[in-house]
């Protein structure tokens, strides 16, 4: 008992006084606890065969689903089954799904190994590949993509399980006279991305996500305009720019072409400094990616290179250029709404960005006046997963189904009404809300794996079905979480604790 707590004594005047004489509170830097990162992992790739759409497979281990909107597509006579339910709704938005599908493909690539070792690989190459296969499917021609299934308006006003569903499958979709940059760019990342992932084990199926995501790229850049179908849920707020960097990166990942990254340089310029990472802002993620070609000699990305290292000096606590506030237990908080959307994205990049740098010997970063080593950047996004698993002054876990407290009623209509095993009987949009969406019982079901969208700047969390700012799961956060935990497998980089 002694050892520890002279390593932990030690530990805390390092974390105080750190590099430079610099002061940190030691709660932003602690690396005291560890969880079963494995058992997260594998929770938190489940959490995807709960969101599915479509004809569920026979090998489906969540049992509380069951085949649902099995017409999708039919009003414009296109197959436009399967995919995933975006949150804790029932309408299926391609250009979030896209992203969350690209986060995953980039936690298999950079990963692999020890997400194998885990015995999860096969289990998240399923989960990308349910969601690509829709994607493709999406795709219908070398100027469409269908970028939505499901009456947004309509269906946010029904409280009800997706296997009753009987809101309008309304289509939503972009063309050469429509075009939605930012979504069919975003379907190129996720497919390129994708074919890199399955270029072992499927060679032919690898080559026709990286022949569609071509295809996706060309509709993204020959006809430019802002997507704008899917608003008022998602809307772009900062262009199309990001994107096309982003899906650029992942093409000359999968590809080796070098016009890809020729257009990354030619277009850098619209490269810009961000304190975050999201299913609208894609700056960071290309910036990280193209960061690496920068080490491998590409002196032209510096630009990019240099916006990489300011993201990660933005929301590190202490830095003498941070931009991003922590909450007194040492969250990361962007914003109020879904705030571990960001907290799970940053984390993930974190970790990636402080992996380059130890491949390419860089000893860390210099913020300003301060300096931070890759273990303190890797201690921090360490911070950030512990948090989320229990690590608060609630002790809550914010992964459902992980530990022994975590939310119950969690903002979702298929985990809060029962189960058509438990419950044939049809359940209205009526019904659903007044029996189960205003009910103060514990869901019904218990949707494992899913991160909600977590504490207030306070660290307080009221754990209210009708707050779905706070208790929403959404299929991106889940993705950026999934590359969070599996930094912290056996035999992955990272901090010492």
């Amino acid at each position: 008992m002694g050892y520890y707590m002279v390593v932990n004594v030690l530990f805390f005047l390092y974390a105080m006084f750190g590099h430079n004489g610099l002061v940190a509170k030691a709660n932003e830097v602690s690396t005291s606890a560890n969880y079963n990162y494995q058992d997260a992992l594998g929770k938190a790739i489940l959490f995807f065969e709960g969101q599915r759409s479509g004809k569920l497979p026979p090998n489906q281990r969540v049992k509380w689903r069951g085949d649902s909107a099995l017409s999708d597509g039919k009003l414009e006579n296109v197959d436009l089954i399967g995919g995933y339910y975006d949150a804790g709704d029932n309408v299926k938005f391609e250009w979030p799904l896209s992203f969350a599908m690209t986060l995953l493909s980039w936690s298999a690539i950079e990963y692999e190994s020890q997400i194998s070792s885990a015995g999860q690989l096969s289990y998240l190459q399923g989960a990308i590949r349910w969601g690509t296969d829709f994607i493709l499917k999406c795709h219908t021609s070398g100027t469409t993509l269908y970028t939505q299934v499901g009456d947004g308006n309509a269906d946010h006003d029904c409280w009800e399980r997706p296997e009753d569903m009987d809101t309008p499958r309304t289509l939503y979709k972009i063309s050469a006279s429509s075009p939605g940059t930012e979504a069919a760019a975003d379907a190129a990342a996720a497919l390129a991305s994708a074919s890199i992932v399955f270029k072992k084990s499927d060679a032919k199926y690898s080559s026709i996500l990286l022949a569609k995501a071509r295809s996706l790229f060309d509709l993204a850049d020959k006809y430019r305009g802002t997507f704008s179908a899917s608003c008022p849920f998602y809307c772009s707020h900062n262009g199309f720019q990001d994107e096309l960097l982003w899906a650029a990166a992942w093409l000359y990942k999968a590809s080796a072409d070098n016009k890809y990254l020729n257009y990354a340089v030619t277009n850098g310029g619209a490269s810009q400094m961000m304190n975050e990472f999201s299913w609208d802002n894609k700056f960071v993620g290309a910036q990280t990616l193209l960061a690496e070609e920068f080490y491998r000699g590409r002196q032209d990305l510096s630009r990019l290179k240099s916006h990489a290292d300011q993201f990660v000096c933005s929301v590190l606590p202490g830095s003498a250029t941070g931009q991003i506030k922590t909450t007194p237990g040492g969250l990361l908080f962007v914003r109020d709404s879904c705030n571990l959307q960001y907290t799970t994205t940053s984390t993930m990049v974190l970790f990636i960005y402080s992996n380059i740098l130890d491949k390419n010997k860089v000893a860390g970063l210099n913020c300003g006046s301060s300096h931070f080593s890759t273990s303190q950047i890797r201690a921090f996004a360490k911070k950030q997963v512990d948090y989320i698993l229990g690590s608060n002054p609630l002790k809550m876990s914010y992964m459902v189904g992980f530990g022994s407290k975590y939310p119950k009623q969690i903002h979702h209509r298929g985990a809060s009404i029962p189960s058509l095993r438990v419950q044939s009987s049809k359940i209205s949009c009526k019904d659903g809300q007044s029996q189960y969406f205003q009910s103060s019982n514990p869901n019904a079901n218990v949707h494992v794996g899913a991160i909600v969208g977590g504490p207030d700047v306070n660290d307080q969390f009221s754990d209210a079905r009708s707050d779905h700012a706070h208790s929403e799961p959404t299929t991106y956060m889940n993705a950026a979480f999934v590359g969070s935990v599996a930094a912290l497998l056996d035999g992955a980089k990272r901090s010492s604790s």
